[in-house]
Parts: C-alpha cells; structure tokens; sequence
C-alpha cells in the first residue's frame, strides 16, 4: 500500500493568520465601535434628562418629563397622569425644556388699549390616506 508523505520544505504560513486578524479588525471598526458610540450617546442622552423635556420612549410613547430620580423617570402622558420609566426606557428626546426661549413680554403704555385679534379660521385638514383599491365599476 502506497502511503502519502508530507511535501518537504515545511515553514508554517502567516496567511491564515493575518487574515483572521484582518476579519476582527474589520468587525471592530465595522460593528463594535459604531455600537459603543451609539450607546455613549444614549447615556449622554439619557442623563441630561430633565423636567419640561418632551420625550419618545422605546415603546412609542411621546411624554413630558415631570421629575428624575437615580435611575426612574416620571413623565406625564396627559394631564394628570404620570408613569414612571427606566432611563434605558427613553429613546430619544423631541424637545428639551433648555431649548424653549421664552418669548419676551411687551409692556403696554397706559395710553394704548390692546387691541384683541379675531381668531384666524383655518382650512379643514385634508387625510393623507389615499384610497389605493380598485373600483369593482
């Protein structure tokens, strides 16, 4: 029976190795430090939270935030009802009560009556659903 030697000349190759390299620090820079980037801004996001903050949460929820606690976030979803949160629980901020410039305030002299203004009538707002089926006419 003929039995198969090795080939001679023996020296072990770097290339799968170098490739195996190549493939983790591709993933690295491809899915890891994106990830690690997003989360760092979610907790960034998460803990400049504060009360007038109009939130989204991961479930879809819009609210506006009432208090902040350690880790528990009270928002109200209607006038007066509140639900409290986890902080991991908020997915995004809409509008952040820093962000709202208040409006400045005209004096009115003594000598000028405020005039009041009519309401202004708007259009009816028109559905952006449009029937898609066919008609069977």
């Amino acid at each position: 029976m003929f039995i198969a030697e090795p080939p001679a000349g023996g020296g072990g190759s770097f290339t799968p190795l170098l490739l195996i390299a190549l493939l983790f620090g591709v993933m690295y820079f491809m899915m890891i430090r994106p990830q690690q980037k997003r989360r760092r801004e979610a907790q960034q996001m998460q803990s400049a939270l504060g009360p007038g903050d109009e939130i989204v949460t991961i479930g879809g929820l819009h609210a506006t935030v009432v208090s902040v606690d350690d880790d528990v976030v009270t928002v109200e979803i209607s006038p007066g009802v509140d639900v409290r949160f986890a902080r991991p629980a908020i997915a995004r901020v809409v509008k952040s009560a820093s962000d709202v410039v208040p409006e400045p305030v005209e004096e009115a002299s003594d000598e000028e009556a405020p005039v009041e203004q009519a309401p202004v009538e708007q259009a009816p707002i028109e559905s952006p659903v449009v029937e898609t089926r066919k008609s069977k006419d």
